[in-house]
């Protein structure tokens, strides 16, 4: 027989493997072997077939042949400890998985024994730790293989568990210091447990245009840092009394915030894409004066006269009215520059609204204005039943000087210069 007869009985026998007829895949392995004795996926199919049929001892001797002839393969040594699993002989099982993962220390199904088998032998900890190594190595969710998803499940469930009893863990541990901590430096100690037990990640600064190196992540600023703040939470009443007129006469004008062309990668912004379930008013945009707007609101101009507004040319400032419909969520998402900051303040905040930067959660209310950076990561959720509004507006991060203000302005600038050249 040739080699393209050989060939063409293990192309049958695989198909037959595929299609679960294991009888006639046997058969057609035996063929294989008989021909070419030496030949692994013969060696290897025949070891799981025997395993299947629960000889143990006859799969071991054929995997083991297997695994002399290809020894860079990790699935025959981890094929070999899934038998030893079966015969519960746990000092040959672990054997096998190290062996395996000797040879791939990133095979994402040996990474799911080691896990399994400390997690049989009482350790749960460990195991997490494995299984969190064998979640960084995994696909994206939707790509997790069929034959690993519940094994996956499984790993991810382990990790969010042990993540749990570490959080509480540490904070009982750290307790005494904790109440030495000052108030508004507890939230950092809050989130500093929580990446240390592996729950969230850090969020730093991810600027889509201009980045200022060496300005700290910081989600929500200060109070005290915006002298503005209070004298334009004043003025809520008759700013939100402009926002009603003008949802009552110009609605329409509220247009979808994201607005990306049919050639546009949308990612992210595919369910919000010209969608009005996100939709502004604008004041300013992209560093312009909306004037016929700004006309219609007088009283809402004059208090965006108060605050440090933000010179950046081609990208602000930025003014709007904000309004998120029942049930929208705006997806994570950073922003353009950490020389900017942004500020919101709520007008029309029904209950079950939020609002996350980094690993802070807020709810929004109704004159009461925040900043916060947002090239960290943010999201928002209106889980009501009405339509939320906020002013939101941008402004000079106060950490910059002047001179520094100036710099991000000109380096903008530049940058547009140099694309609109062509």
């Amino acid at each position: 027989m040739g080699t393209s007869d050989l060939r063409g009985l293990i192309q049958s026998a695989g198909a037959a493997m595929s299609a679960g007829r294991w009888q006639e895949a046997e058969r057609l392995w035996q063929q294989v072997r008989q021909i070419d004795p030496d030949n692994v996926q013969a060696l290897f199919s025949l070891g799981v077939h025997a395993f299947q049929r629960g000889d143990r001892e006859g799969a071991l001797e054929l995997l083991h042949a297997a695994h002399q002839r290809a020894p860079k393969d990790p699935m025959i040594p981890l094929s070999i400890a899934r038998v030893h699993r079966d015969a519960g002989r746990g000092k040959e099982q672990w054997n096998a998985i190290i062996a395996t993962l000797s040879i791939d220390p990133y095979f994402l199904p040996g990474l799911l024994e080691k896990g399994e088998f400390l997690e049989s032998e009482g350790q749960p900890r460990v195991a997490a730790t494995v299984f969190r190594n064998a979640l960084k190595v995994a696909p994206e969710e939707p790509h997790w293989p069929p034959a690993l998803r519940r094994r996956l499940e499984h790993a991810r469930e382990a990790v969010r568990r042990d993540s749990e009893e570490l959080v509480d863990f540490l904070r009982h541990e750290v307790a005494a210091e904790r109440s030495g901590v000052e108030a508004a430096q507890d939230g950092r100690w809050d989130e500093a447990i929580s990446i240390l037990a592996g729950k969230t990640r850090p969020f730093p600064s991810i600027c889509n245009q201009l980045h200022v190196p060496r300005l700290p992540a910081v989600t929500f600023y200060d109070e005290a840092l915006f002298p503005w703040l209070q004298d334009l939470e004043s003025r809520t009443g008759v700013i939100k009394a402009e926002l009603q007129d003008m949802l009552a006469r110009r609605g329409e004008e509220f247009v979808p915030y994201i607005q990306y062309g049919p050639d546009d990668p949308v990612n992210q912004w595919d369910k919000l894409n010209h969608s009005r379930n996100w939709s502004g008013f604008h004041l300013y945009a992209h560093g312009r004066p909306v004037e016929e707007h700004l006309a219609e609101c007088p009283r809402t101009a004059e208090a965006l006269a108060l605050v440090d507004a933000v010179d950046i040319p081609g990208l602000c400032p930025n003014a709007m009215f904000s309004a998120l419909a029942p049930g929208a969520h705006i997806p994570p998402h950073t922003g353009e520059t950490n020389a900017r900051l942004v500020a919101h303040l709520p007008l029309v905040v029904p209950e079950d609204c939020r609002f996350r930067v980094g690993y802070d959660w807020k709810p929004w209310r109704e004159g009461k204005c925040w900043v916060f950076d947002d090239t960290i990561e943010h999201e928002a959720r209106n889980d009501s039943g009405q339509t939320r509004v906020i002013l939101m507006f941008d402004v000079w991060n106060p950490l910059l000087s002047l001179a520094e203000r100036e710099m991000a302005s000109a380096l903008a600038g530049a940058m547009s210069k140099w694309r609109s050249a062509g």
